[in-house]
């Protein structure tokens, strides 16, 4: 069970406000709440004292905003009102309007200050763009991002001062700010919209982003196909954001009742149940940020605001915070802070040549001291965050549930054997891995006795099994459990396809056969691996553009669909490419004559193979002119 603690240090309430976001300078003395005519500005060492206002003359109320994150800069702060950004600066307790940006053509979604430039801001918009602006050029942006869908979100990277992530619906895009022509990872994050991303404090390619579809999910961009973790939930996740302490996630979930507690403190390494729970507001909470701990202090603040027009400021002690400590980090943070209190070598490398062997054992000195724990600490959050280091590993974490697959694991000879029942059919198969697995070297696949599958079958799977082993060992990742999942599937198919034969022993050998339910397990079984998270092309749409016009596609009216309008169009690139490859056989095209069939048999041709794509799908109508009797 979560503890519940139901105090917290300050509750006021700001009835008349009507604010709908709100934001903590860096400097933890201020917070700004934004409402559609005044910006109030609370002191957070004296809220009860009064607050002071900025008014605002605008029909629309702002949707972000955000301080400066920079002490030099901590008087300002930016907001977004539709489709402009106003600058405004706050300053001995007086506050005025700056400079407006203004260069999108919808409304604005977001907005972020860069982390390591306090010149540079980002927006996105639905408009499908993300700007960059430098506040000491308001003219226009410095950097444009053109993507295909609005973005929701925009966030940039807290170790690396060029990246930063933008959320379209249910993706993520990760951006190099110096390559702005395209995105340099995509990830098919969540099937429904995402409401808040953030990045790693600490880790430059681990961010976590909380969806519509009741779940957080946990990423390392250079994996883009396999999320690390996840926290599911029972309702949609507002925002999750890591603590500024130890291993810690805030989460704020969307509520089914007001009065439902929705504002949860995790463990990042134990996501079973929450480790705290703040108990007090009576609606969803808006927006929380952390106040910066107070010189001397061991507490921070978690500063929030809701609904209910109330700012609540939690006291987070050390207690609080070693409930999201992990043992192994700490004791390697512990042994790096306990070498860093060792004497430091004298600074005295260059005066004289007297010095040079005293100096030259203190240099090795500073080696040893710097590499063995960095080493240490990469090495225990790799194991932290679930990525195998070795074969032992990988074999320690594998699922072994996969339906119908025994596997006997060896990691000292570096091979494993798998045994697959499917029917009538048994498969055995061993799996050697080499030395350098899985850094660009792919494992082989050997059947053994009892194997009773025909010899074109073992080649087809044996073809799947290399295709789906080196498209992951090309990225230094693990392909064990992807291999069996595709030889399980793809057997199983190879057995549905045999006995849909053998059921109707007269059958023409062109003869239709029922085409499958769906298209899921073709996605997965056949084709091209690389291929199996391409969605199929849309073939219609219409979309407004930046510039106000409808713009809408469409195929031709010549073409038609090859196969039946009732049959689900493929959900994959790779499902299509399974009717060229002859798995999926034989499927019906409609010919000049409206009675005939025409049947694309399970042998197609060396073309037929290398042109596999969407006019595949279709077939072009021909129009023949009949000359008209005398």
């Amino acid at each position: 069970m979560a503890a519940r603690w139901s105090s917290e240090n300050v509750v006021v309430e700001f009835r008349d406000s009507q604010a709908t976001a709100m934001s903590v300078d860096c400097l933890g003395q201020h917070a700004v709440l934004s409402g559609r005519r005044f910006l109030y500005i609370v002191n957070l060492d004296a809220p009860f004292e009064g607050h002071r206002k900025i008014s605002r003359q605008s029909k629309w109320d702002i949707g972000a905003v955000q301080w400066n994150p920079h002490d030099s800069f901590a008087h300002y702060f930016a907001a977004s009102s539709n489709q402009r950004v106003d600058l405004y600066k706050w300053k001995d307790g007086s506050g005025e309007v700056g400079t407006t940006l203004q260069g999108h053509t919808r409304v604005i979604s977001d907005l972020d200050w860069a982390v390591f430039e306090p010149d540079l801001l980002v927006t996105s918009s639905v408009d499908t763009y993300i700007y960059i602006w430098d506040i000491k050029d308001t003219r226009k942006p410095t950097v444009a991002l053109s993507a295909v869908a609005g973005a929701s979100q925009v966030k940039w990277n807290k170790k690396n001062a060029n990246c930063l992530a933008t959320s379209h619906d249910g993706d993520v895009r990760i951006w190099d700010k110096r390559k702005p022509s395209t995105a340099v990872e995509y990830l098919a994050a969540h099937l429904s919209k995402i409401h808040g991303l953030d990045w790693h404090p600490d880790i430059e390619h681990i961010l976590a982003t909380s969806s519509q579809d009741n779940s957080v999910k946990f990423w390392d961009y250079r994996q883009p196909r396999k999320y690390l973790s996840i926290l599911p939930c029972q309702v949609p996740v507002w925002k999750a954001r890591y603590t500024p302490f130890s291993n810690g996630l805030v989460t704020v979930m969307v509520p089914q009742l007001r009065r439902e507690n929705s504002l949860l403190l995790w463990n990042v390494f134990d996501l079973n149940t929450p480790v705290h729970t703040f108990v007090g507001h009576d609606d969803v909470v808006l927006e929380f940020q952390w106040r910066r701990q107070k010189e001397g202090s061991k507490d921070y603040q978690l500063v929030t605001w809701s609904r209910d027009q109330t700012l609540r400021m939690w006291r987070v002690d050390s207690q609080m915070q070693r409930l999201c400590a992990n043992d192994i980090l700490d004791g390697v943070d512990e042994f790096i802070e306990s070498i860093s209190l060792l004497p430091e070598p004298e600074k005295t490398l260059h005066t004289q040549d007297t010095d040079h062997q005293h100096n030259s054992s203190h240099g090795e000195e500073e080696v040893l001291k710097e590499d063995p724990p960095s080493s240490i600490l990469e090495e225990k959050k790799s194991d932290q965050l679930g990525l195998p280091q070795t074969l032992q590993q990988e074999f320690s974490l594998i699922n072994v549930q996969i339906r119908n697959v025994n596997v006997e694991m060896d990691a000292a000879d570096r091979s494993c054997t798998v045994s697959v029942h499917c029917s009538s059919h048994r498969v055995k198969m061993l799996v050697k891995f080499p030395a350098q697995y899985p850094n660009n070297a792919a494992p082989s696949f050997q059947f053994i006795n009892p194997t009773t599958i025909t010899s074109t079958m073992k080649a087809k799977l044996l073809k799947i099994l290399k295709d789906t082993s080196l498209q992951k060992v090309k990225r230094n990742q693990s392909c064990l459990e992807p291999c069996l999942r595709q030889l399980v599937s793809c057997l199983e198919s190879f057995v549905n396809q045999e006995d849909s034969t053998s059921s109707n022993p007269f059958a023409l050998p062109n003869s239709v056969t029922p085409p499958l339910p769906t298209f899921a397990r073709v996605t997965t079984a056949y084709g091209s691996y690389q291929d199996a998270n391409i969605p199929f092309p849309r073939t219609s749409g219409a979309r407004f553009c930046g510039a106000g016009y409808l713009v809408y596609f469409t195929r031709p009216m010549t073409m038609h669909r090859a196969v039946s309008p009732t049959e689900p169009t493929p959900r994959s690139l790779s499902a299509l490419s399974a009717y060229h490859t002859g798995l999926i056989a034989p499927m019906k095209i409609r010919t000049e004559a409206p009675g005939n069939l025409r049947l694309y048999s399970g042998s197609p041709t060396r073309s037929e193979k290398e042109q596999v794509s969407i006019s595949s799908f279709y077939y072009k109508e021909r129009v023949s002119i009949r000359p008209s009797p005398c």
